[in-house]
């Protein structure tokens, strides 16, 4: 019996494992494995939670490891790929103290407004079938998608250029930063990918954001990982919408 109970928590760790290598990773500048070990944390996250429920193995400790394990995966390893990005960064601006440029620093408000997303979210129970601010797994899977797609992605394909010169660039992804971390914890209501049942009418926005997805992965290939979550964001937007016409 305690074995079952400690079979999500277990997976919770191994969260938190795939997180620090994504540090690691991050902090070497090899942005596509930081990348891919967010991913499989990312994996990871939804299946504790989903074998959770399977086995009925709820319980506060498995509450916590997950705020941390989201705060290490979702929170500080992104802000580790925006922070060694700034500092790669082209672009005259800078705060320099002390002979060094801090300006690369602003990177972690996005582990700030993460924890602020996280606590937030442990104290709604509103939350429990959609969410009130941007994910934080799916926050860190838009920033580590960047780099991504730009080193596994075509450099002739005609989006390349342009996710290029993002990364390249310091005063968008300072805007970047700034847009993300007030999207952490603004109001503004998203679906969750969750399904109760397989019924059409009760997952139609789920449907069509997984169609969608399909199509998109088809069409900007590695480049899709960003604009499904942007499309994600505006469909959740538009559910709103359409919820009070």
């Amino acid at each position: 019996m305690q074995i079952k109970q400690n079979i999500p928590n277990v997976i919770t760790c191994l969260n938190i494992l795939s997180g620090s290598i994504a540090v690691f990773f991050a902090f070497e500048g090899l942005f596509h494995l930081a990348a891919i070990f967010v991913g499989i944390a990312a994996m990871l996250d939804f299946l504790d939670g989903t074998v959770a429920r399977l086995l009925n193995a709820y319980s506060e400790i498995g509450k916590e490891l997950d705020s941390l394990a989201d705060l290490i995966s979702f929170g500080f390893a992104p802000s580790i790929v925006l922070l060694r990005l700034l500092q790669e960064a082209h672009g005259n601006i800078a705060v320099i103290v002390h002979h060094m440029d801090i300006l690369p620093f602003v990177a972690f408000f996005v582990t700030l407004f993460s924890a602020l997303r996280l606590a937030k979210f442990n104290l709604d129970q509103k939350q429990s079938e959609s969410f009130i601010g941007l994910p934080t797994p799916a926050n860190a899977i838009f920033i580590v998608s960047l780099p991504f797609a730009v080193y596994y992605g075509n450099e002739t394909y005609f989006l390349h250029p342009l996710f290029f010169a993002l990364l390249n660039n310091k005063l968008a992804l300072l805007i970047l930063i700034a847009v993300l971390s007030y999207l952490l914890i603004s109001s503004l209501p998203l679906f969750s990918l969750k399904l109760k049942s397989f019924k059409i009418k009760e997952n139609l926005i789920r449907y069509i954001f997984l169609v969608f997805s399909i199509l998109l992965i088809l069409l900007f290939q590695w480049y899709a990982i960003s604009i499904i979550i942007i499309f994600y964001v505006i469909l959740s937007l538009a559910e709103k919408v359409a919820n009070r016409i």
